[in-house]
């Protein structure tokens, strides 16, 4: 064989194992993190309706008492005597999620997971819960009152199933897990909404604010 000829066919030789490197690399190289979709990127596809989602396999967990939380203004006794007051109260509980997102009512993560108890537990999910009513409250002297409720509330735990027309980052499916908490009807599981009058001391800048001519003998309300 000629050099010429020699030199021409390592040349080759040199050309197809470069490719043939090549495609390896390309075969065996890891996904990088960015192809990889966040939680918040696949919910987002599930409310927007990019994706078709489902929440599969619902578990509710056990209710329980949720925390008190002020729900009317605040009474405040500036007088000598006990203070007498019907007070009204609204209070508005809604669902987050296990990232601490609000699951908002009416929306189409709230209507699939509604649809998903409902067909688990023939009974419906409703991600947020109105109340509101009045209570008699009496507030003693240099005291403040005001009206807490706590709600009945109940996790839901399941997978969220995104299906993809075409793949999104790299599949047609892809699934997260979730938890929600939220609130549950009154007396599940034996548990029962609570509404109560609270009341404390006045603080020392409070009681300062009673010599006023505006406060002085008299009860007020402020607006929380």
């Amino acid at each position: 064989m000629s050099k010429s000829r020699m030199t021409r066919h390592g040349s080759r030789l040199m050309a197809l194992s470069t490719v043939s490197l090549g495609l390896v690399a390309a075969m065996t190289m890891p996904a990088a993190a960015e192809d990889q979709p966040t939680r918040d990127q696949l919910i987002a596809d599930c409310a927007s309706g990019e994706g078709k989602c489902s929440f599969n396999e619902p578990t509710l967990g056990k209710a329980y008492l949720g925390d008190f939380r002020q729900v009317s203004n605040s009474l405040y006794n500036c007088s000598t005597s006990d203070a007498t007051q019907s007070m009204g109260w609204a209070d508005t509980v809604g669902s987050t999620d296990s990232a601490g997102v609000s699951v908002t009512a009416g929306g189409k993560i709230a209507d699939l997971i509604d649809l998903s108890v409902t067909a688990t537990y023939s009974h419906t999910w409703s991600s947020s819960h109105t109340e509101n009513s009045s209570l008699n409250m009496t507030v003693k002297p240099g005291e403040v009152g005001w009206i807490s409720r706590a709600q009945v509330m109940q996790t839901v735990t399941g997978t969220w199933q995104t299906h993809y027309d075409s793949p999104k980052w790299g599949h047609y499916y892809w699934f997260v897990p979730d938890t929600v908490t939220g609130p549950a009807p009154n007396g599940t599981d034996g548990q029962s909404n609570a509404v109560t009058v609270k009341t404390r001391k006045m603080t020392a800048a409070e009681k300062s604010s009673c010599s006023s001519e505006a406060k002085k003998g008299q009860a007020f309300v402020v607006k929380r």
